[in-house]
């Protein structure tokens, strides 16, 4: 087996889009709201704040000292909501590196997780934190480059206010995360193309199905998601590895999700639901003989 330094995984803390749902009838996917963490070689980094976000601190708290990379999509309120409860921002010693895009208002990520911690909407301020933060506004497009030789790319998704697609790489790995973003139709967004071009694990922000998303009475048009549908046509268009179908509606039950995985395992078959617990670990083979390259394996457990 590799070491941790070796390895990059991907696991989900929270999968959910719009409002946490927990409840008898989402058990087995769960009902927190975005957070995935990565381990890329030696570095943690977390990608959304939602109420997932919380239950990644309570595992944190036998690591401590943490130090990791925090990157926000967007700063509505599913995204960042788990950011005041996230136990490990309170600890001295702790150190968060802080992600975010200037939203079109003019805001930063520091600005905005600021506010949303203020008097009459929480009871403690994010100056309590006593962690070290330390705020990066991005300009989107840019390319973030971290430690251990980790390039994060970024680009624009379609989205009410605006939201940042990321594609992690490292080595000969690439992971693209693309939540919240609305497909266009008549044609695959160039933006999502490029963050998800020949990548190991395609993440893919569908919501909706095709019938939610056109239907004449409650059309889902404009509200800023796509459809697994979509997902599919994106991730056979950049010639993706593996899909994982994620921000699942919160009226979409754990019936409801097994039948979506059935129908996009039959388009897909190379995809999986993401569900809370779920880890994909990419893992570089050792070569069969000196004359070929080590190849990767994906090895999902949840």
């Amino acid at each position: 087996m590799a070491s941790t330094q070796d390895q990059f995984t991907v696991h989900f803390w929270g999968v959910r889009g719009s409002i946490a749902c927990p409840g008898a009838e989402t058990v087995r996917y769960g009902g927190n709201t975005p957070c995935i963490e990565m381990r890329v070689g030696g570095e943690r980094l977390i990608f959304d704040g939602g109420t997932g976000l919380r239950v990644l601190g309570q595992s944190l708290l036998s690591q401590l000292p943490v130090e990791a990379y925090l990157f926000f999509t967007h700063s509505h309120w599913d995204h960042i909501q788990g950011f005041p409860f996230f136990v490990p921002a309170f600890i001295k010693g702790n150190r968060f590196h802080v992600y975010g895009a200037v939203s079109p208002n003019g805001a930063t990520i520091e600005q905005r997780l600021n506010d949303q911690m203020l008097h009459p909407n929480f009871p403690v301020p994010l100056q309590v934190m006593g962690a070290q933060l330390e705020f990066h506004d991005i300009d989107i497009g840019d390319t973030i480059k971290l430690g251990d030789g980790i390039v994060v790319e970024t680009a624009l998704l379609n989205h009410p206010g605006e939201a940042v697609g990321y594609r992690v790489n490292w080595q000969d790995y690439a992971v693209a995360y693309i939540s919240d973003t609305e497909h266009f139709p008549d044609r695959l967004d160039e933006n999502v193309l490029k963050l998800a071009g020949n990548a190991n694990v395609l993440i893919y922000d569908a919501t909706y199905t095709d019938e939610e998303y056109h239907s004449p009475t409650t059309s889902k048009k404009g509200w800023g998601h796509s459809t697994w549908q979509e997902a599919v046509k994106v991730a056979k268009a950049a010639r993706a590895e593996k899909l994982v179908i994620f921000h699942h509606d919160p009226l979409h039950n754990d019936d409801f999700l097994d039948n979506v995985g059935e129908q996009v395992a039959r388009a897909f078959p190379n995809s999986l639901m993401a569900r809370e617990g779920l880890s994909i670990q990419l893992v570089a083979s050792p070569p069969m003989n000196t004359n070929s390259s080590p190849a990767s394996t994906i090895e999902v457990s949840s």
